[in-house]
């Protein structure tokens, strides 16, 4: 698959300039956190979570194109993936893999599997 994930989705409503921190975080099937750092890179664009108590306070980064839509008003992002598949991502660690272009790698074929990872196609 060629689709880029770590770009957002024209369908997404992201609006360039527009901070996400603090933005809540929709799974498809509940919260998973707020918005602690976010990129709008061109190629690299992603959102690091705060997952606070439901992964014992570990940061998730998920890459924009897994943003289904954004919600300014609420201040809301909805993803789509699961939590469980957010959970069995790749683990994240910010001093580590922020700029670390292997574990992007990793991440994008996590995000694009549609196999034993619970990734599904974008």
């Amino acid at each position: 698959m060629t689709e880029n994930v770590w770009g957002y989705r024209e369908t997404s409503g992201r609006l360039q300039g527009v901070d996400l921190s603090g933005y809540k975080v929709e799974a498809l099937d509940g919260a998973i956190g707020k918005v602690d750092k976010h990129s709008d890179e061109a190629g690299s664009a992603y959102i690091v979570v705060d997952t606070g108590p439901w992964i014992f306070g570990k940061e998730v980064l998920l890459p924009a194109g897994t943003v289904s839509r954004i919600d300014a008003e609420e201040q809301k992002i909805y993803v789509d993936r699961t939590k469980e598949q957010i959970k069995n991502a790749p683990e994240f660690h910010r001093e580590k893999h922020l700029g670390d272009t292997g574990y992007h790698d990793e991440l994008a074929d996590y995000y694009r599997s549609g196999d034993a990872f619970g990734g599904r196609p974008l």
